[in-house]
């Protein structure tokens, strides 16, 4: 009877439960480094031709940033088209923004710096995503 009663190093029930997430969580690794080579999904002509159309709609039908006029004020500094709340972008200018400023692979840091993850290169981090929460149209809001 003593037997069934002493659980050992492995608990059952509520304790057990809560044991096993905590050690869990702290064995878990915060992201994962990819292995294995990468599989292109797309060919080349195909990216060039996607690269050529969003330039297109960039530069013709461009992007509305809606009471915004600081980030207004920056895309018109930085050489953009600013004509009221509608931005578009001359050829070539957000993909040289972009090459100039983000980087290939950062570190984000958590409050618990054994829980910071590296974004990019070979890591890849997996989270919930439950979609994006601040879209809207014009029909519903």
């Amino acid at each position: 009877m003593n037997a069934q009663r002493r659980r050992g190093p492995k608990e059952r029930g509520r304790k057990g439960r809560r044991i096993a997430r905590a050690t869990s969580i702290v064995d878990a690794p915060p992201y994962i480094t990819r292995k294995i080579p990468v599989y292109e999904l797309a060919s080349e002509e195909l990216l060039a031709l996607v690269e050529e159309n969003t330039e297109i709609v960039l530069e013709e039908i461009g992007i509305d940033f809606r009471d915004d006029p600081q980030a207004l004020q920056l895309f018109r500094d930085a050489g953009a088209l600013v004509e009221e709340e509608r931005v578009r972008f001359p050829s070539g200018m957000c993909r040289e923004i972009i090459q100039r400023n983000a980087p290939n692979e950062f570190t984000q840091h958590a409050r618990n710096p054994d829980r910071s993850v590296q974004i990019g290169g070979d890591h890849a981090v997996f989270v919930p995503a439950y979609g994006p929460p601040f879209v809207r149209d014009l029909d519903s809001g």
